[in-house]
């Protein structure tokens, strides 16, 4: 009689420990899906914050340097003002372009021939230049911006494409993506940028 009790003893302790194993295996499952499910909300508001409020950019070119090089990526914020001196990041013609803000609606722009560039009479300070330059321009000085447009230029003013071309010309508000505030690559060259 007591082998009797002993195996049912022994069958009642099998089935428990079962049942324990059975419960914890349904429970690390329900923890594994609401830990994936987390982490893909997770990653979807990190990709919308991304694209919405700070865009990576990749840098293609020469236009900006010697601020901005080739294959650099650079985070930007979304705004509404600019002013002269700050990097924007806009559309033209379906690309993406990285250029300085030099005059804002109503400015009045100029260029000397050796490159030296004047706002409203005042000759800009550009200690971002290496080299000084006209570059192709076929606008008529002096220039006032247009209402609600933007007249930029790139770093490397001999080769840089931009608003001194009437092919460009100065940049509405409705393409700009934002202001240009941190290079994140190269790690060895992370910055803020003005």
């Amino acid at each position: 009689m007591s082998k009797r009790t002993d195996g049912l003893v022994l069958s009642s302790q099998m089935i428990q420990n079962e049942i324990k194993r059975v419960k914890h295996k349904k429970n690390s499952k329900k923890i594994f899906r609401e830990t994936v499910f987390s982490l893909a909300i997770v990653a979807a508001v990190a990709v919308l914050v991304a694209m919405l409020l700070f865009p990576t950019f990749r840098l293609t070119g020469s236009s900006m340097e010697p601020t901005l090089e080739s294959n650099e990526l650079v985070i930007c914020v979304k705004m509404s003002k600019f002013k002269p001196g700050n990097i924007i990041v806009f559309y033209y013609n379906n690309k993406v372009l990285i250029k300085r803000v030099i005059g804002t609606s109503g400015d009045i722009i100029e260029i000397s021939e050796q490159g030296d560039v004047y706002v409203n009479g005042v000759q800009l300070e550009e200690p971002y230049l290496t080299n000084k330059s006209l570059g192709n321009c076929d606008i008529e000085f002096p220039y006032q911006v247009p209402e609600n447009r933007i007249f930029v230029m790139g770093d490397n003013r001999e080769t840089s494409v931009d608003s001194r071309e009437t092919s460009v010309g100065c940049i509405a508000d409705e393409y700009i993506i934002g202001k240009v505030f941190l290079r994140v690559w190269p790690f060895d060259k992370i910055s803020t940028l003005k």
